[in-house]
C-alpha cells in the first residue's frame, strides 16, 4: 500500500527542539534533573495565573452535558465577545467583533488554517530568518513554497529590502512573529511601517494582493518595549495568537485567529478561514478552555519571573564572554556559537549536559537559541557549565 511520502519525510526527520528535549527527558532520568541543563524547549516553568484555576473550579460546577458537549465550530459566542471586548479595549475601538474571531487549537492550528484560508497551490509565503521551523510544514502542507528572507544581520529586525527583492507575482503572504522565536527581538512600528510600505508598492506593481500573518504568542512577553498591533499599520493582516505562553497553557491548545475588521478582504476571508478550519478537522476548541480564556484574557503574564531569568542569563554569558543578541521580548537568548558550525558547537555543549537548540533548523547558521522559560536555578546552576565550553575553545 502506498503511503504519502511527503507525510512520511515529515514524521521520519522529526523536530529538533523536540528531539533535543526528548534526549534532556531521558539524561535527566538518568543522572537526576538537577545534573542536566535543558534549554531546548519552550515550556513555560512559571505555574498558570490562580484564575486559570479558579476558572476551571468554577465551570467544574456547570452540567457535564453542557461543559463537556460540543461548541459552534468558530468557539462559544460568549466567549468571541469577551475576547473582542477585551482586544477592542487594548487597541482601539473596531478592533474586532465577535465574528471576527475564530478559536481553534492554540497557534499551530490557528497558522495552518490561515495559511490553507489564503493560499493556493504554486503560491509563496515568505518568512523572516531566523524562524520557527514549523512554519515550512504548514506553508508546504498548504501548498505553497516557503521562501526564506534572513532578518538585518545586525539588529535582527525585518530586512524590508531583502523582502521587496524575494516578492513574485506568486507571493501569497508574509508571516511575521514578534516577540520573535528564536532571536527574542521586537519588530519597531517603523520596521513595521517600512515593511508594509514594500507590501503595498509590490501589490501595486504586480496587481496583487499579500497578506501579512502576524504569529503572536509571546505578545504579552516582554521588557520595557512597545509590541506595535499589525493590523494598525498594515491593512491586509490576520493574526494569530495562543495561550500557551500567555497563561503558561501550552498543553490546552488554545488560542485564535483575527481577521480584523479593516482588511479590505474581510467579508471573503471570516468564511475562508471557518472553511480551512473544517477542512483541516479544526473546529470546536477545547470547550473548558474557551471558557477558561474567557475569563483570563485581560488576566496578566509573569513577565517579571522571565525578567529575572533573562537578566541572570545574559549577566553569567557576558562575563564569559558570549555574543548574543540582547531580547527585548518572548523568552530565548540567540547566542553566538563559539565556532562556525552550530551543531558541532551543540555536541560539545552538550557533552557538558548543556542543551541548546542549534540555529539550523531555525533557517541560519552559527547560532544556539536558550530558552529561559526555565526555573532560575537551572540557569544559575548551569554556569559552570557554560564556563567550561568556553574554555575549551580558548
Amino acid at each position: 500500500m502506498t503511503i504519502n511520502e511527503k507525510n512520511y519525510a515529515y514524521g521520519a526527520s522529526k523536530s529538533s527542539i523536540r528531539e533535543i528535549a526528548a534526549y534532556g527527558a531521558a539524561r535527566k532520568a538518568q543522572i537526576g534533573a538537577e545534573n542536566v541543563f535543558d534549554f531546548s524547549l519552550g515550556n513555560p516553568s512559571i505555574p498558570s495565573p490562580d484564575a486559570v484555576r479558579e476558572s476551571i473550579e468554577r465551570s467544574l460546577q456547570l452540567p457535564p452535558t453542557q461543559l463537556h458537549s460540543y461548541t459552534p465550530a468558530a468557539g462559544l459566542p460568549f466567549v468571541r465577545e469577551k475576547l473582542a471586548a477585551s482586544l477592542c479595549r487594548r487597541y482601539g475601538e473596531n478592533t474586532a467583533a465577535a465574528g471576527d474571531l475564530y478559536l481553534t487549537c492554540g497557534a499551530a492550528a490557528s497558522l495552518s488554517i490561515s495559511f490553507h484560508a489564503v493560499v493556493n497551490p504554486g503560491d509563496e509565503v515568505i518568512v523572516i530568518a531566523p524562524y520557527f521551523p514549523e512554519y515550512r510544514v504548514w506553508i508546504e502542507t498548504a501548498g505553497a513554497t516557503c521562501v526564506e528572507v534572513m532578518a538585518d544581520p545586525e539588529t535582527f529586525q525585518i530586512d524590508t529590502e531583502a523582502v521587496r527583492a524575494a516578492v513574485t507575482p506568486r507571493t501569497k503572504a508574509v508571516v511575521i512573529n514578534s516577540p520573535n522565536n528564536p532571536v527574542g527581538s521586537v519588530y519597531s512600528a517603523q520596521n513595521l511601517a517600512a515593511l508594509a510600505d514594500v507590501l503595498h508598492e509590490r501589490e501595486d506593481a504586480l496587481g496583487t494582493a499579500i497578506y501579512l500573518v502576524a504569529d503572536e504568542p509571546y505578545r504579552e512577553i516582554s521588557y520595557g518595549v512597545e509590541v506595535p498591533w499589525v493590523p494598525a499599520i498594515y491593512d491586509r493582516t490576520l493574526v494569530c495568537y495562543s495561550y500557551s505562553k500567555s497563561l503558561s497553557l501550552p498543553g490546552e491548545r488554545i488560542g485564535w485567529v483575527l481577521v480584523p475588521p479593516t482588511n479590505p478582504d474581510h467579508d471573503r476571508l471570516v468564511p475562508a478561514i471557518a472553511g480551512a478550519g473544517r477542512s483541516l478537522g479544526f473546529v470546536c476548541a477545547p470547550a473548558l478552555f474557551q471558557r477558561v480564556i474567557a475569563d483570563c484574557c485581560d488576566v496578566p503574564s509573569d513577565v517579571d519571573a522571565y525578567a529575572r531569568n533573562r537578566e541572570a542569563l545574559t549577566r553569567g554569558l557576558s562575563e564569559l564572554g558570549y555574543h548574543y543578541i540582547e531580547p527585548q521580548g518572548a523568552f530565548y537568548l540567540w547566542v553566538k556559537a563559539l565556532e562556525p558550525d552550530a551543531n558541532a558547537f551543540f555536541e560539545r555543549a552538550k557533552s557538558l549536559e548543556l542543551l541548546p537548540v542549534p540555529s539550523d533548523s531555525f533557517g541560519c547558521t552559527g547560532w544556539v537559541r536558550i530558552g529561559y522559560c526555565v526555573s532560575y536555578e537551572t540557569i544559575v546552576n548551569s554556569m559552570p557549565a557554560w564556563k567550561k565550553l568556553a574554555e575549551s575553545y580558548k
